[in-house]
């Protein structure tokens, strides 16, 4: 009786353990909350890489470095549609990014003023003005580069005769200009260089022989 005893005491025990082994998957049920409560805060933790749009129409006109020609021009084309393209991107190094804005015309599109803006804290400077239209400002690797049609006296804002391209860096905090390209359209397009070997294939082929014997 002793032994059966004892074992009904070992089956006891055993019993009571397997309610505890039972009891601790509350600890589970707990481990996968903790687990999908991590996902959610780890986003947040990380900048986002998009850049915080920026009203161009307020900044532009509401610098004093703008001309109060292009403020006057700078004018919906339609409803609350403004000739303005903005860009953002790395240009003077700063610790957000750099805002390049191109004012144009509504009808020919053609830039009137390009600005570069440095962000200082919570507000813009103005780093850079062209105002010599045509121009056209843009981000080229890191470097600024400014685009300006050329025309004929004659010309119109349709048949530009070629184009002169500046590209700037950034230096000593201010731009400094590093290189200067002219491309004239009318050397690609124009038919007069085909014109002296037109002359010169007839001259020898007919009427250089008997001239020379006239003479």
């Amino acid at each position: 009786m002793s032994t059966a005893g004892a074992g009904l005491t070992a089956l006891g025990l055993l019993l009571a353990l397997g309610g505890c082994s039972t009891g601790g998957s509350g600890t589970r049920d707990e481990g996968p909350a903790r687990v999908g409560a991590v996902p959610p805060s780890a986003p947040s933790a990380s900048p986002s890489p998009t850049p915080k749009s920026v009203d161009a129409v307020r900044l532009v006109k509401g610098d004093p470095k703008v001309s109060l020609a292009v403020k006057r021009d700078l004018k919906p084309c339609t409803t609350d549609d403004y000739p303005v393209d903005v860009s953002y991107g790395n240009l003077t190094r700063a610790a957000s990014s750099d805002i390049v804005v191109n004012v144009m015309t509504c009808g020919d599109k053609v830039g009137i003023g390009s600005y570069v803006y440095r962000p200082e804290g919570k507000t813009y400077e103005n780093v850079f003005t062209d105002e010599q239209p045509p121009v056209y400002a843009e981000i080229d690797r890191g470097e600024l580069v400014v685009s300006k049609q050329m025309y004929d006296k004659d010309s119109s804002v349709a048949d530009p005769t070629g184009e002169e391209i500046i590209t700037y860096r950034w230096k000593a905090n201010h731009f400094a200009e590093q290189d200067r390209t002219r491309n004239n359209y009318n050397t690609t397009v124009d038919s007069q260089p085909a014109e002296p070997e037109a002359e010169t294939d007839t001259g020898t082929g007919t009427g250089a022989g008997p001239d020379a014997d006239a003479d």
